[in-house]
């Protein structure tokens, strides 16, 4: 095998090798934005249903204290 086979082999695989790898990185990187994104969603959800629980409460509350009488 000649040295510039050699070489050219050599960079080919480095080439490929860092392609793959930056690929990678961006793949992962999207899927932590992502990530963050469905967090900041189910935390919106969480506080929605708390605030629907308190009104629901205070109304309950509001009922009872009217039929007490």
């Amino acid at each position: 095998m000649d040295w510039i086979q050699f070489a050219t082999f050599i960079i080919a695989n480095m080439i490929f090798t860092l392609s793959l790898w930056f690929w990678a990185r961006t793949e992962s990187n999207a899927d932590r934005r992502e990530a963050a994104n469905d967090r900041r969603d189910i935390l919106q959800l969480i506080r929605g249903i708390q605030e629907e629980i308190k009104d629901f409460h205070g109304r309950l509350c509001a009922i009872e204290e009217r039929n007490r009488k």
